[in-house]
């Protein structure tokens, strides 16, 4: 029973992993392609473009952990492979948290309308600010995931495999709690990235209050440009905050399930709902861009056509 649930849930994993591959496939390719034509990027095409590589990244991390638990467990006594794919999740996990920082930034500052001095001399500098903040949380990820090819990893992973057959030694409980308190930290410091983000979401909430109640002032309508530029910001904001606090929550079932019984099944439900927020997230990004929107619809419109002529020759 526990095996048929095991591959139901891993069957699941595929579905949104293949959904999340698409979609940020789909937002890398247009933006290269739009790169190439035009021999030139925007701070937002290199934004989109960096974070949904990221994710890339991210999801085949997740899904190779669930077949490496349920198909090949043997692997988990490897301990430089292992170390590996512990680095490269831990390295694709910080990257996408903090690109997406990256893109509240620059909607803040894009979309923000503030007369403080640094927020103007920001602002006009915008392109270099974003580049500047993208190769300082690549560097900054790479740091903080090298803690997690160190040997207390090993041990914890040992102590996990032989629980079945032998009772938890003292030495185990020591690694466990060496692991446990690795990874809280590990997890408190992606929180940095998503204070950023909320704190860029709250000052958008209050320059969206100040221009609302300026336009009410001039007697104009409410649904100008500008007006619209803060709503869509905003709604791809909250939808990256919502998505994040689901997503630790599911890393914290799977990280906390290493300490209770029916491992693997824990670990894969925590993954599958991990999975959601790399995956669902680039939809709401295409939806919220007018390029990559666009494309979307000439796409699915063209692919309508050639479906609808197959049926006619059929």
């Amino acid at each position: 029973m526990a095996r048929k649930l095991e591959r139901m849930l891993i069957l699941l994993a595929v579905g949104e992993f293949s959904l999340g591959i698409l979609g940020n496939a789909f937002i890398g390719l247009v933006n290269f392609m739009d790169w190439v034509k035009n021999r030139k990027i925007t701070s937002i095409d290199l934004i989109l473009t960096s974070l949904a590589l990221s994710r890339i990244c991210l999801l085949c991390a997740i899904l190779l952990d669930c077949f490496i638990l349920v198909v090949y467990p043997d692997i988990y006594d490897n301990n430089e492979k292992m170390r590996l794919i512990d680095f490269f999740w831990t390295l694709t996990n910080q990257l996408s948290v903090s690109f997406a920082a990256c893109l509240s930034i620059f909607y803040f500052f894009k979309i923000a309308n503030f007369f403080h001095p640094l927020f103007l001399w920001m602002k006009g500098r915008i392109h270099k600010v974003i580049l500047w903040t993208l190769l300082a949380s690549l560097v900054l990820s790479v740091l903080i995931s090298l803690p997690v090819t160190g040997d207390w990893n090993d041990n914890f992973r040992r102590c996990v495999k032989g629980r079945k057959k032998t009772n938890f030694t003292r030495r185990c409980g020591t690694n466990n709690d060496l692991y446990a308190s690795t990874k809280l930290i590990l997890n408190l410091v992606t929180l940095f990235p998503f204070a950023v983000s909320l704190f860029s979401f709250l000052l958008l909430i209050l320059s969206l209050w100040r221009h609302t109640r300026q336009m009410k002032l001039n007697a104009t309508g409410h649904r100008d440009p500008s007006t619209e530029a803060h709503v869509r910001a905003l709604k791809s904001v909250i939808s990256f905050l919502i998505l994040f606090v689901a997503y630790c929550l599911a890393f914290l079932i799977a990280t906390s399930s290493y300490f209770m019984p029916e491992t693997e099944l824990a670990v894969i439900f925590g993954e599958l709902i991990a999975l959601i927020y790399p995956s669902s997230h680039s939809f709401i990004l295409i939806l919220g861009n007018n390029k990559l929107r666009q494309t979307s619809v000439k796409l699915l419109c063209k692919v309508k056509h050639i479906l609808k002529g197959r049926k006619i020759l059929t």
